[in-house]
């Protein structure tokens, strides 16, 4: 028996439990703990490791193709900028090395190792090497379209949109297990592991949940969040916090997952509103009229706590008041006819039915895009939705069924040269979301990051940086489970 099919036996066993990847989350943090990445002091990371095509630059830095000279293995390195003089390593990068260090898990992107150079200060983070991401997968799609008359519309296949929510929750699951919250997730965050010869096999076709660089630990009774700065780019914002909520949980991270649920199905963004780029926590009037078109307008009734939200209370822009087009077109309304509009010129706009998404698809998506974040469904509730116990059922790898020889869709390799770039050298090559496993060229959809990006040290540095590579080594240093909250917590602005 081949390692695909005995790894979709073991998927079958546990959708039919109801449970996550490799059981409940607790056994899977045990059995998924790794040794702890290393922290190195180091001139240039650039001694380790060969430098390839630039893949990736945002508001925090550069992420860069790499091979270790040691070993061969590929690998995405992420520098992140300097900033200005004295202001140290940015808050941004400590936390999120610290929370990765921390989480184990198959479908978390795994960081290898880190380095500092005390000198400058500079820091380096190498991250598991990912081929794709998810928006580049739904953009082949929508861009060839017109040449799949074998399968219709040139829709991803419901096997993989299965596949790849089941990995993303169960991700969501282990973080919210541990009480973190990701706070930007988005198409090009979440990355998939290719199937070449340099990944594992037990890794090929392996969605991994990336750039953490927004998440925090949450508590409850739950702590005001909302000082941290404006997070989630804006077409997966939660209507919460749309609204100005204080106080807010993992269940922003869900309703982002049920938009990224939407855009695999339709190939577009379900609620894709304009963003206002006034600084600040400015209403984002538009975001959540694309909202209420579709799902109708919420009421005291079915979500008590909008009395208290801050736009609720004060109306901004007449937010209260019930207008004809906020009537709600309904999720399925919605999701079809965003599939016609995705259509190539010869269907000429009709769906066919195999193409339509089942009632339980539709159903869990209403879940995951309640209004009330008390009541939307949790990652956990959410693996154990009839939908994944329909087949096809879900798999260990995303492009292929078990024991399947060929993929069901050959998405196209970003082309890599390791050769014309020398190492030490600035980076060549273009393009590329900012996802740490540098998973996908082409910039994230939605208009730059929400708020205006992460200026300084990030949204919830309110001071610059932490001074002094020394210190931050000294932080990052101390390990051990016990100390895991306190650490983080000694991180100016963590929370």
């Amino acid at each position: 028996m081949n390692i695909q099919h005995q790894r979709g036996q073991q998927y079958e066993s546990q959708t039919q439990r109801g449970q996550g990847q490799g059981g409940p989350p607790n056994q899977q943090a045990q059995q998924n703990q790794t040794a702890t990445p290393p922290i190195s002091s180091s001139s240039s990371v650039w001694d380790k490791f060969e430098k390839g095509d630039k893949i990736g630059e945002g508001t925090y830095g550069l992420v860069y193709h790499a091979r270790s000279k040691e070993t061969g293995g590929r690998y995405a390195i992420k520098q992140f900028k300097g900033g200005r003089e004295g202001d140290g390593v940015s808050p941004t990068a400590i936390r999120e090395i610290m929370l990765l260090r921390e989480m184990h898990h198959p479908n978390i992107v795994k960081l290898e190792s880190a380095y500092i150079n005390r000198a400058e200060p500079s820091l380096w983070l190498a991250f598991e090497y990912a081929e794709y991401d998810l928006y580049e997968m739904i953009k082949f799609h929508r861009d060839h379209k017109e040449n799949t008359r074998d399968n219709p519309f040139g829709l991803m296949p419901q096997y993989i949109v299965k596949t790849v929510m089941w990995h993303l929750l169960n991700g969501l699951s282990y973080m919210h297990q541990h009480w973190v919250v990701h706070r930007d997730l988005k198409p090009s965050n979440v990355l998939v592991m290719g199937e070449d010869s340099a990944v594992a096999p037990h890794q090929h076709g392996c969605v991994k949940i990336a750039d953490f660089g927004l998440a925090r630990i949450f508590q409850s009774p739950a702590r005001p969040l909302s000082d941290n700065g404006v997070v989630v780019t804006i077409w997966y914002r939660a209507p919460e916090l749309l609204l100005g909520a204080r106080h807010y949980t993992r269940a922003v991270d869900v309703w982002a997952a049920g938009c990224i649920f939407a855009e695999l199905l339709t190939l577009k963004p379900l609620f894709q509103g304009q963003e206002r780029k006034t600084p600040g926590n400015v209403f984002q009037a538009d975001q959540l009229d694309k909202i209420f078109r579709v799902l109708g307008h919420p009421s005291i009734k079915t979500w008590p706590e909008l009395e208290v939200l801050p736009h609720w209370v004060e109306n901004t822009d007449n937010v209260r008041v019930k207008r004809p087009e906020w009537s709600g077109t309904g999720l399925h309304t919605a999701v079809l006819e965003a599939m016609r509009g995705a259509a190539p010129s010869w269907a000429q706009g009709h769906v066919p039915q195999e193409c339509v998404p089942p009632r339980e698809a539709i159903d869990l998506m209403h879940r995951m895009l309640d209004f009330n974040p008390s009541t939307r469904a949790t990652a956990e509730e959410c693996l154990r939705h009839e939908w994944f116990r329909q087949e096809p059922k879900p798999g260990p790898n995303v492009f292929r069924l078990p024991g399947a020889s060929t993929p069901l869709v050959r998405y196209p390799r970003r082309p890599m040269s390791l050769d014309r770039v020398p190492p030490g050298a600035p980076g060549g090559g273009g393009g590329g979301g900012p996802g740490d496993g540098g998973a996908g060229g082409g910039l994230p959809p939605p208009p730059g990051p929400p708020g205006g990006g992460r200026p300084g040290g990030g949204p919830g540095g309110p001071g610059g940086g932490v001074r002094g590579s020394s210190q931050a080594a000294a932080m990052l240093a101390q390990s051990g489970p016990q100390g895991k909250r306190r650490r983080m917590e000694n991180v100016p602005g963590f929370r």
